[in-house]
């Protein structure tokens, strides 16, 4: 399978306009909000259900349990989805298994994600103490770890991460390589943010703007990819398809699969 993103450096010509060309389109969580799957997320059967609807990207969090295992799973504590309560840094991997999501979903192993849907892209989101290491050990092991792209809102995890992983694993750019994209010009923030391979942004940080047209025309003179996080809304879909990013995070995967679909732009890639 391809990388995830291209290698870093210039951008290469681009034959098609913004919002012609393709885009990766992921399952935020499998898709947290899409009408048959409320209550339902970061489950293998959210995760199905995307691959089911054509998308070829899925995005998850990890947690790493007491014994070391990675779950994909969001919150650091199971009481906001689970019959369960407690951190998961605190509970087994054992303890984990037996809790239900909506009562009837177990939480996944990151293992198994990878494992079941072995011909997808899947966006991984370090969360909590551990991760790092436990991801590094875990991709070293497989040989398809260039479909996989590692973020967090932790620059320590990340550097960590890339610390352990080398180059063999692609990551995208923490909150402060962001900055550099946002403030320099695109080959003076590749100097700073070397490592990254795409950014990952929201489109607004309070009152902060972070997706601008010079932030997009930086990343791009740079050979980084941007994605846009999270994005359930039709309208906005569209502005920023015309805008020119390069992948869309969506919980409501029913719109973006309408969306590209009227554009011509599904299956993505």
């Amino acid at each position: 399978m391809d990388a995830v993103v291209p290698p870093a450096g210039d951008a290469p010509p681009r034959e098609d306009g913004p919002g012609t060309r393709p885009v990766h389109a992921y399952a935020h969580r499998g898709g947290a909000r899409h009408p048959e799957l409320v209550g339902l997320e970061n489950t293998m059967t959210a995760f199905a259900h995307a691959v089911a609807l054509g998308y070829r990207c899925l995005e998850t969090d990890v947690h790493r349990t007491r014994d070391g295992v990675l779950v994909a799973f969001h919150d650091a504590s199971l009481d906001r989805v689970t019959d369960g309560v407690g951190a998961i840094a605190d509970l087994s991997a054992a303890e984990v298994a037996a809790v239900r999501v909506a009562g009837r979903e177990r939480v996944p192993l990151l293992v198994e994600l990878l494992d079941a849907f072995d011909d997808v892209r899947i966006n991984v989101d370090l969360k909590g103490e551990g991760t790092a290491e436990a991801l590094a050990d875990l991709l070293a092991t497989r040989p398809d770890a260039d479909r996989v792209l590692v973020g967090s809102f932790s620059p320590r995890h990340l550097r960590r991460f890339r610390r352990l992983a080398g180059d063999r694993v692609a990551t995208s750019a923490h909150v402060a390589e962001v900055a550099a994209y946002r403030l320099l010009p695109g080959r003076l923030a590749r100097v700073v943010a070397p490592r990254a391979r795409a950014l990952q942004v929201p489109v607004r940080r309070g009152r902060l703007r972070v997706l601008t047209p010079a932030l997009l025309r930086r990343a791009h003179t740079a050979g980084l990819e941007v994605h846009v996080w999270t994005v359930d809304e039709a309208d906005e879909m569209e502005r920023l398809l015309d805008a020119g990013v390069d992948g869309l995070m969506t919980d409501r995967t029913d719109i973006l699969g309408d969306v590209l679909r009227g554009r011509g732009l599904w299956p993505t890639t």
